[in-house]
């Protein structure tokens, strides 16, 4: 037996190297993103960076914690209190101390007045920069390289180039340079540099001006015993419980040796970093994973397939169906282990290369590379070997149920119905599709919108159309060559009859296509879909004319033009803050929702907030408006809390918003977000306000403090159509692993279909037909596989988008579907060249040998 499919094998070569080739890509794929993906389960221990010179270092706790019956549990604090000054003078009394005081600040080109208008980069962009004071420079990494430490306020220290308009490099000692603090912008004068971090960029002024800038006490550096400055913060913690219980539970950490990174920003960047990656190689490995046993299950499946006339001479020369099924399957392993192997050598090699990719997008961290984990391998191998015998499963023991007098007439054509099994099967996969899709639009329409829901949903569709391609492929076939069957000539005629008789060898090529078009128009038309459902929301809840904000995701915006905006005659302005509000759900979960603190009559006056029920007017000090994703959203209820600094409060539900698109938040009044600043300003026209009075007054406001003012339409324009970048490249990076293998699938899988009907193209040159025919025909065959495949992808793509259209509707959002019709297009027209390419080169191959050879051969 294991000599007879040795010498199988050996005459049937082009199909089994087919079967390896997609095999080992498909392994290849899995081990090169299972090996990224084990990387990324475990960050680099980082010692002290920023304090890395203090001997013990005071500030307050950044963390939540809260008690449950289950435990404790702990959310980071949005606004963390500061020092109080009878803190650091008590501790003064132990040793030198040094006050770290941190403030946002940006580099402005000084020709602009430190101010940009709609789309040009200026001021209010920032550049991440922090001032601190330059008496903890000591305590810190940073040693002067050239210069001196600054002595007057108009004096500066800094650590990286700021980022300025028409220079070429970075400042040097004596320049002078626009500067944008809290304060407002002013010019400064560089007196010194300091060596670069990778942790902050740092500008040092003197502490004096530091502390003008920013009265908060950030840190406190203590040059004394770590005890004693323990025993002096537990004495002012128990003094602040008798007082304010509130102050007790925020608590102050003291930090010595290897504790002091915490005190860094953003300590847990690394492993926050590496939760971003492995969302996006989990999603990734997913949706490889997905395609290649997609794809290999039905390589081989069309491999067995094709070998129908050869089992059925194997039947009637007497072989048992246990004998057929046993020879299948020794195939199936002799090609799945070689090929296992080299796709785990390849996805050893592929495996770095992906690692080096997001690092040099930016998606990863510069440190992230792939480490010496192995199970991946083990996985890869073993699922490769796992799909490949359950691609021949089925197939296998179809060809053995087959009667000797049967064999050969079902050699010859595609006839029978597909069978029951297959037909029960693909039911069940379509229904747990669609079932889910609407189950989710009956009970939370918003699951709709989350990337692991729109990304995994497809997956289903594509398997239930690909068992139900047996009976899908022949109208879609007759439909595709409808008007090509009723043109002169023949080629549309045969093409039409070998498409839909060749049944299974249509069904396996118009597989990858069908992947191709169902993931791209799902994934690129969902993601579109909802950012456009975005920034549609967000204009509908926008009434302002003008919205100033702060880009990113911490900043403040300059007192000053809050205060000159809010002077401005015909304007209604609101100063709004970001914060967050954390409520314990079932005495369990503490859960944290971003909230905005607004004065409840200015925020009337710019927007239309979706209310569910309640009014938003009812706002004040002891209330809080929620949305439909809290589990309190009962009007007039009250909810206990924990706002942006830690502080306890309980609260009363005055209106609850709709869920929309998520970004529907929370909202409070300012005394109930201590410590946040104002990062967003709307401004609206009153009626029969002078539009361009109101416009050179906002832009010199924007000029004289530093800032950026948008109008509505260019706010939205820049925060809201698009994805982020780090998305996009994720998105770019799933559909590239996904797209590339499924377009070499095509080519391999059409490479096994040609060759293997080499017979059938000498009959066509016995009857008469000249050689460019025969290749007309072999490419018209190919274009209707594909436009077959395109149809089946669209259909999945068009029932997911409308599933996230209904969801949006019943979510209250009015957005059209954004279809990318031009990327469906180019891989459509892609699938296309590589289809007609990858059959009309074989059929070069076979017309090159004579038809009478070959069908001498046949017999």
């Amino acid at each position: 037996m294991l000599r007879l499919t040795l010498q199988g094998m050996r005459a049937r070569w082009v199909t089994f190297t087919g079967s390896f080739v997609a095999l080992a890509l498909g392994v290849g794929l899995i081990a090169a993103t299972g090996l990224a993906l084990a990387a990324t389960f475990e960050a680099p221990h980082r010692g002290p960076e920023r304090f890395a010179a203090a001997p013990v270092v005071v500030r307050a706790s950044d963390t939540l914690r809260v008690s449950t019956p289950i435990g404790e549990r702990t959310r980071r604090l949005a606004e963390p209190r500061a020092v109080p000054d009878g803190l650091a003078a008590e501790l003064a009394r132990l040793g030198r101390t040094v006050e770290d005081r941190t403030f946002p600040v940006s580099f402005a080109d000084a020709s602009s007045g430190g101010s940009a208008t709609d789309g040009a980069d200026g001021a209010g962009d920032g550049d991440g920069a922090v001032g601190h004071p330059w008496s903890v420079a000591a305590a810190t990494p940073y040693r002067l390289t050239d210069g001196r430490a600054p002595a007057t306020s108009d004096e500066i220290v800094v650590a990286v180039a700021p980022r300025a308009q028409g220079r070429a490099g970075g400042v040097e000692v004596g320049d002078r340079v626009r500067v944008v603090t809290p304060g407002g912008p002013g010019d400064r004068t560089v007196v010194g540099t300091v060596g670069a971090t990778d942790f902050e960029n740092a500008v040092f002024f003197t502490d004096a001006e530091a502390a003008q800038l920013s009265p908060r006490i950030s840190a406190l550096v203590v040059q004394a015993d770590a005890t004693a400055v323990r025993k002096a913060v537990r004495a002012t913690a128990d003094n602040a419980q008798a007082n304010d219980a509130a102050d007790a539970r925020s608590g102050f950490e003291v930090l010595t040796g290897d504790e002091r990174r915490r005190a860094d920003p953003d300590p847990d960047r690394d492993s926050e970093a590496l939760v971003a990656v492995n969302a996006l190689l989990g999603t990734a490995a997913g949706i490889t994973c997905f395609v290649s046993v997609f794809v290999v299950a039905s390589t081989f499946a069309f491999a067995v397939a094709q070998r129908r006339r050869e089992f059925g001479l194997l039947r009637t020369a007497g072989a048992t169906p246990r004998q057929i099924r046993r020879t299948v399957f020794a195939e199936a392993v002799l090609v799945a282990v070689p090929a296992s192997a080299t796709g785990c050598l390849l996805g050893v090699l592929g495996a770095p290369r992906i690692a080096a990719w997001l690092v040099e997008n930016g998606v990863a961290p510069s440190w992230f590379a792939i480490g010496d984990q192995t199970w991946p391998l083990h996985t890869a191998f073993w699922t490769g070997l796992c799909v490949a015998m359950a691609g021949v499963l089925t197939s296998s023991w179809r060809a053995g149920r087959i009667k000797p007098t049967e064999a050969l007439r079902e050699a010859a054509v595609d006839s029978r119905a597909m069978p029951p099994s297959r037909r029960l099967l693909g039911a069940l996969v379509l229904l747990a599709g669609l079932g889910l899709l609407v189950w989710s639009l009956a009970t939370d329409p918003g699951e709709a919108l989350k990337r692991k829901t729109y990304i995994t949903r497809p997956m289903l569709l594509i398997v239930g159309f690909a068992l139900y391609a047996p009976v899908l492929v022949p109208p879609l076939v007759r439909l595709v060559t409808w008007l090509p069957a009723r043109l002169p000539g023949a080629t549309g005629l045969l093409a039409r009859a070998n498409a839909a008789t060749g049944v299974r060898r249509t069904a396996a090529v118009a597989a990858p296509v069908l992947i191709t078009v169902a993931l791209a128009a799902s994934l690129l038309g969902t993601t579109a879909t909802i950012n456009g459902a975005k920034a549609t929301e967000a204009a509908a809840q926008t009434s302002a004319d003008y919205v100033v904000a702060v880009p990113g995701e911490d900043g403040a915006l300059p007192a000053a033009f809050v205060t000159r905006a809010r002077s401005i005659p015909g304007t209604a302005v609101s100063a709004s803050r970001s914060t967050a509000v954390t409520a314990l759900e079932e005495d369990v979960a503490l859960v944290t929702s971003e909230a905005r603190a607004v004065d409840p009559a200015d925020l009337a006056a710019v927007s239309r907030l979706p209310v569910a029920s309640g009014r938003v007017a009812d706002l004040d000090d002891g209330g809080i408006v929620v949305n439909e994703e809290w589990r309190q959203r009962t009007v007039g209820q009250r909810v206990r809390v924990w706002l942006g600094d830690g502080s306890e409060a309980t609260l009363r539900i005055v209106a609850v918003l709709r869920t929309g698109t998520g970004d529907n938040g929370v909202y409070v009044t300012p005394r109930n977000a201590p410590g946040a600043t104002v990062d967003r300003v709307d401004i609206k026209l009153r009626d029969g306000a002078d539009a361009a009075a109101v416009d050179a007054a906002l832009r010199e406001a924007g000029r004289a403090t530093g800032t950026t003012v948008l109008t509505k339409n260019a706010w939205l324009e820049r925060s809201h159509p698009r994805s982020s970048e780090s998305t996009r490249l994720g998105m770019l990076l799933i559909l590239g692993i996904a797209l590339l293998y499924t377009g070499i699938a095509l080519v391999n899988t059409l490479v096994m279909a040609t060759s293997d009907r080499v017979g059938d193209l000498a009959v066509l040159r016995l009857t008469g037909a000249t050689k460019p025919q025969v290749l007309r025909l072999v490419t018209a065959e190919a274009l209707v596989v594909v436009a077959v495949g395109s149809l089946l992808g669209a259909a999945v793509a068009g029932l997911n988008l409308l599933g996230l259209r209904g969801a949006l509707a019943l979510l209250s959002v009015r957005s059209p579907l954004a279809v990318p019709w031009g990327s469906l297009g180019a891989m459509v027209a892609a699938s296309a060249v590589l289809a007609v390419v990858a059959a009309v080169l074989p059929a070069l191959a076979a017309l090159r040998t004579r038809p009478v050879e070959v069908a001498g051969t046949r017999e």
